[in-house]
């Protein structure tokens, strides 16, 4: 039985960063990076800040894979991550089957003060420094260039959109909101590089109080944009089989421990 990997990208980015990973994965795993508004080929498309429009968006992406009847996986990279676990909420309230895992990667789980929080509205100068401390700014850039005039605004919408999916995520574990936020009702792999400055592994570790079953912590080479390297898909890839394998329902065991 095949399996499908339903991957979001980290803030800015459209879908390149996962174009290795059908190679990668292995067989008889299936891969559907989702691309978001306003990047790539969909550029000319009005960037998404608001969860509930953005969860409508990506519903319609995933839910065909989630009543296909095979099991699907949902892997988010730093802000894709937010973006997963607020959809595996939105899909309970929706009725719709649920992911056999949630995988997310670089990103703190939403309880923990994130390095980058409430900083979509600093100054170009300002914003520049802050994300070039963690390897986020090209080589060579200047102000006026390309990547300040194209890639810089969507970072900008992509940070109020993690805000708002963060705050979303804290208001329902206070209220005990499943639709909200709070606890995943699936089991959950959190993927740390260890070499990553925004999200360390230690950091990683403090989203087993988001998990209500199975919970597993991986460690694998790199800074924050491991989602480039072969060790991450080659993980997501075995458990995707081990899930195929033994076609568990949402509550069973991770995969790869």
């Amino acid at each position: 039985m095949s399996v499908r990997v339903v991957c979001f990208a980290h803030a800015g980015a459209g879908v390149s960063a996962f174009h290795r990973w059908p190679k990668l994965l292995g067989p008889d795993v299936e891969i559907t990076p989702v691309l978001l508004p306003g990047r790539d080929a969909r550029r000319g498309e009005t960037r998404l800040t608001c969860p509930d429009e953005l969860l409508a968006e990506v519903s319609r992406v995933v839910v065909p894979s989630a009543l296909s009847g095979r099991p699907y996986l949902l892997y988010g990279h730093s802000l894709g991550g937010l973006i997963a676990a607020a959809l595996v909420r939105s899909l309970r309230t929706q009725g719709v089957p649920l992911p056999a895992l949630l995988a997310v990667g670089a990103l703190p789980p939403p309880d923990a003060p994130p390095a980058l929080a409430h900083c979509a509205d600093l100054p170009d100068a300002e914003l520049v420094r802050l994300l070039d401390t963690f390897g986020s700014v090209p080589p060579g850039t200047e102000p006026g260039d390309l990547w300040h005039r194209f890639a810089l605004p969507v970072l900008r919408d992509d940070f109020r959109l993690a805000d708002a999916l963060r705050e979303r995520a804290g208001a329902g574990e206070r209220a005990g909101a499943d639709a909200y936020g709070g606890p995943l009702p699936v089991p959950v792999l959190a993927v740390a590089g260890r070499e990553d400055p925004l999200a360390p592994p230690e950091a990683m570790a403090g989203w087993e109080r988001w998990a209500t079953g199975p919970f597993a912590r991986r460690t694998v080479p790199g800074g924050h944009f491991f989602v480039r390297e072969q060790a991450l898909p080659r993980l997501i890839g075995r458990a995707a089989r081990v899930v195929a394998r033994l076609a568990v329902p949402a509550h069973a065991a991770v995969p790869g421990r």
